[in-house]
């Protein structure tokens, strides 16, 4: 047995393992970054004070724009 590796097979080793597949690497982030961002949402809204907090966000901003509605179409 030969344990010895030649240049020629560090250099094939080299050329196949630095082909990058960039759009595929893309979807694979975006995959990851939506599973972690659905993870942290399930955390947060497992939270009494995050919920209670995400509720009146929300409340909020459909107030706001209940009032923008009204005063720029009903109003107007």
């Amino acid at each position: 047995m030969n344990a010895i590796m030649t240049n020629f097979d560090i250099e094939s080793a080299e050329a196949h393992g630095t082909r990058k597949w960039e759009g595929l690497s893309e979807i694979d982030q975006a995959i990851r970054e939506n599973r972690l961002t659905e993870y942290r949402i399930k955390k947060a809204w497992a939270d009494p004070w995050s919920r209670t907090l995400s509720i009146v966000v929300v409340g909020i901003l459909a107030l706001f724009a209940g009032f923008v509605i009204y005063w720029d179409l009903l109003r107007g």
